[in-house]
């Protein structure tokens, strides 16, 4: 069995079926995210993740689930957490109510955020939320907009902070993302290749900051499908520099690192050649990605997952790609590791009552 279990995939709908199983029990599987169409309520939601564990105790169970209009999980009793930009606007009210405390406001309210989102989430069994989002809000961006905390990365990276000791007083660990930056260009990466023209020092110093800053307390990242031309041709998913000299080496990042989802737009094409899933996998992996997601791909059946599996099982026996015991570790280190409460306990438990009150 290989000692690396890099493919996060998908299931079609609200429980198992026999496909759904067979993927999960595949030794390249290492992680599932779920989606709103996984989704009916909170005990479905928790037999779901129980029987996914149940096959495969160590696989990472995953949602993007950051607040505002991304949020999978929005009804019986799950909280409608705000916008990050929100957290943004309660720091510029900074002394406008008297006493200056506007920035201290909105860093409180990141963590009650950050711990409301975790401890919900892993009370029905899901283990790693793919948040906070640390692209800075140019205005440009439709795809990021209010996803995005604020325009200066200092802010930003201060509340993605407190957000992120949220996540880790609930026993969740984070994922900062659209490494080095997704904000600046317009394009959106799922339906388009964007191009970002400007200089790696310009980049350097704003839109990656936050990673820099939060070298120390990140836990993984995912890295955007936008092209920096005078930096690298690939996109930096897909780029060794980007991953492995600058991220890893140079901003001495020490965490996982997933690759956005293959079957976006902006990853189907390298260097301008059209790529299959495995292609596209593969290179993700040898730049210095841990783990690659495939997702929406079970609704018709699920083929496109089934030859991403076999087809990257048959890239390691060809020696196109290498398992890496290191990445399966990185990986591993993202469960949980205490347990969670019931929902029952947690809404009676004084510390989410508490971040409750600080919502914004």
């Amino acid at each position: 069995m290989t000692p690396h279990s890099p493919i996060v995939l998908d299931i079609a709908g609200t429980t198992l079926n026999a496909d759904d199983r067979r993927r999960i029990e595949h030794p390249l599987t290492g992680g599932l995210i779920l989606f709103a169409r996984n989704w009916v309520d909170r005990q479905q939601l928790v037999e779901l993740t129980s029987a996914v564990k149940s096959i495969r105790p160590d696989l990472l169970i995953c949602v993007d689930h950051e607040g505002g209009r991304v949020q999978r999980f929005r009804t019986d009793g799950f909280t409608h957490l705000p916008p990050m930009r929100m957290l943004g606007d309660m720091w510029m009210h900074d002394g406008k109510r008297g006493a200056g405390d506007g920035a201290l406001t909105a860093t409180d309210a990141a963590t009650a955020t950050g711990y409301v989102l975790g401890a919900e989430l892993r009370a029905c069994g899901v283990d790693l939320s793919f948040t906070p989002v640390l692209d800075l809000d140019y205005g440009a961006s439709s795809v990021i907009s209010d996803r995005a905390f604020h325009r200066d990365a200092r802010v930003a990276t201060l509340l993605a902070k407190s957000l992120m000791h949220g996540l880790l007083a609930a026993g969740m660990h984070n994922c900062g993302k659209h490494y080095p930056g997704h904000g600046f260009v317009k394009a959106d990466s799922h339906v388009d290749v964007p191009i970002d023209k400007r200089s790696l020092k310009a980049i350097l110093a704003d839109d990656a900051k936050p990673y820099e800053w939060l070298s120390t307390s990140l836990t993984s990242v995912m890295p955007a499908h936008v092209i920096y031309p005078q930096v690298d041709s690939m996109p930096a998913g897909f780029s060794p520099r980007w991953l492995k000299d600058i991220l890893r080496l140079q901003l001495g990042f020490t965490g996982a690192v997933f690759s956005d989802d293959l079957s976006m737009e902006g990853a189907r094409r390298i260097n301008g050649t059209a790529v299959t899933y495995t292609e596209a996998a593969a290179v993700a992996l040898n730049a210095g990605c841990d783990m690659v997601l495939l997702c929406n791909q079970s609704a018709d059946g699920g083929q496109a997952v089934d030859e991403l599996l076999d087809g990257l099982h048959a890239a390691e026996r060809a020696g196109h790609w290498q398992s890496d015991p290191d990445s399966e570790a990185r990986r591993i280190d993202l469960l949980p590791q205490s347990a969670p409460f019931t929902w029952e306990d947690l809404m009676h438990l004084p510390a989410y009552q508490r971040a409750l009150e600080r919502l914004p």
